[in-house]
């Protein structure tokens, strides 16, 4: 470990486009914090000081930079006027419109982009940043996740964002709901005290035009977070990554690291844009019992000081039976 390693000074270096001396560990444990809490996961995501206390405990164990204060991939479309279902309190709920929208048209009901930061969950979100600030120094962050334009806008228009789903695209009219929602629930994310924000996105451009189109749609949000001195952090999590989609993705100028998922780590080769990109591990590999925990070390020990990350985290957010031992294993391998 280097001891001397300061995670507020590496996020002021990275806004300046200066690597840090090692990447940032940020793997994103939140559900987690209910098993903790010992209460569901539906009676968790709604109660800050679960939340706070919890985090509070995962920080002691854990061996990271910071501590994911809220991810939650429905918490902009629920603000927005979704439903969610729970067909259990302990699994994920799915999410449906009360007025669903025709073809191209969006749910009646949603309610104005600039009213989602104060809906839903997001005032959650922002309580529990602001109960964990005073907590934190100089060596900690504190980590929250809101969804991207192309996400949101496909929860929006109720299309799936899995591999079958890679060359559909939203319509045009749940794109701009979604790129004006994303940094109104950032922009009160940061002013609470994020110190990181990861713009998750499981659905990528499909042409060099929507990537384009996209791009533009995400500087919003990545300004604000900036403007804030916070740091932007683009988490690309589709089901199966293209090689030349991650690629064509890392070649734009961003304003924020691209993380994208580790076996796709080839496509840095080209670039070597050291201080502008990480990687992602697959949260599946956190699980008890994985038999592919050794090959996942091995292709660390290779990857970091090959490509120089700036940032490891992981794909989205760990499953409640994650096994932290594990994680701390790699963070060994991540801090050494």
């Amino acid at each position: 470990m280097m001891k001397d390693f300061n995670p507020r000074q590496a996020v002021r270096g990275l806004l300046q486009s200066i690597a840090p001396a090692r990447p940032l560990f940020l793997p994103i444990v939140f559900s987690l914090g209910a098993r903790i809490e010992n209460v569901s996961l539906r009676n968790f995501l709604t109660n800050p000081t679960k939340i706070s206390n919890a985090l509070r405990q995962i920080r002691t164990h854990l061996r990271s930079d910071g501590i994911t204060c809220y991810f939650d991939p429905y918490l902009e479309a629920e603000a927005l006027g979704g439903v969610l279902d729970w067909e259990s309190d302990a699994r994920r709920p799915s999410l449906r419109w009360p007025q669903p929208s025709h073809d191209g048209e969006l749910p009646e009901g949603l309610c104005a982009p600039d009213e989602t930061a104060k809906r839903g969950r997001v005032p959650i979100a922002v309580e529990v940043i602001r109960r964990l600030k005073p907590l934190v120094r100089d060596d900690f962050l504190l980590v929250a996740g809101v969804t991207g334009p192309l996400t949101l806008a496909a929860q929006i228009a109720h299309i799936e964002t899995g591999e079958s789903a890679r060359k559909l695209s939203p319509p045009d009219s749940a794109l701009s709901l979604a790129a004006d929602v994303t940094p109104v629930v950032a922009r009160a994310l940061v002013e609470a005290g994020a110190n990181v924000i990861l713009i998750r996105e499981e659905l990528l451009p499909s042409s060099a035009d929507a990537l384009a189109d996209w791009s533009s749609r995400l500087a919003s949000t990545i300004n604000i977070v900036r403007f804030y001195e916070a740091l932007p952090v683009l988490l690309l999590s589709p089901a199966r990554p293209a090689a030349n989609e991650i690629e064509n993705i890392i070649r734009e100028p961003w304003d924020a690291v691209v993380c994208a998922p580790v076996e796709a780590a080839a496509g840095f080769v080209t670039e070597r844009r050291v201080a502008g990109y990480g990687i992602s591990l697959p949260s599946s590999a956190f699980e008890p019992d994985q038999s592919n925990n050794a090959q996942l070390t091995t292709n660390l020990r290779k990857i970091i000081p090959e490509f120089h990350p700036a940032l490891v985290t992981t794909t989205s957010d760990l499953p409640t039976t994650a096994d932290l031992k594990y994680l701390n294993a790699i963070a060994e391998e991540v801090n050494c």
